[in-house]
């Protein structure tokens, strides 16, 4: 179930179990090996989060503020949240395919805590690779 992501903005949609999502995100999305490199650094604040993609793993060297970090299974499952302050480095998680950051402490007031599951809604900038049609 391999995730086909480009660089670019979209929304983070949390369920969170209950009925409906319980938060949606304002999301840029970080695939390319340079987006993923940058990430957040030297960056005091972010509006929403940030999905890295594929990654398993991060750090905050270089960061200006603490941020929360939640660590996504390949069906986009949490399995993980930590809160890192900057100069850390986290431990790669096996099982995590795409890393979510954010401010610090914004994470649960949005839902997202182990067994959650987010949804990622590309903006309408980024076309749909699987509704291309073949001609002939």
């Amino acid at each position: 179930m391999g995730r086909r992501w480009r660089d670019g903005h979209g929304e983070l949609v949390v369920h969170g179990g209950g009925e409906g999502p319980s938060a949606r995100v304002p999301l840029e999305i970080a695939c390319s090996y340079r987006a993923r490199t940058k990430g957040l650094l030297g960056r005091d604040s972010v509006d929403g989060a940030l999905l890295l993609s594929p990654a398993n793993s991060v750090h905050t060297f270089r960061m200006r503020m603490p941020i929360d970090v939640a660590y996504l299974d390949r069906h986009l499952r949490v399995i993980a949240v930590r809160t890192m302050r900057p100069g850390r480095l986290g431990a790669p998680r096996l099982r995590a395919r795409h890393v979510v950051e954010a401010g610090s402490g914004v994470m649960s007031g949005w839902g997202v805590r182990e067994g959650a599951r987010v949804e990622v809604v590309v903006s309408g900038s980024q076309p749909d690779l699987s509704s291309r049609r073949s001609r002939g």
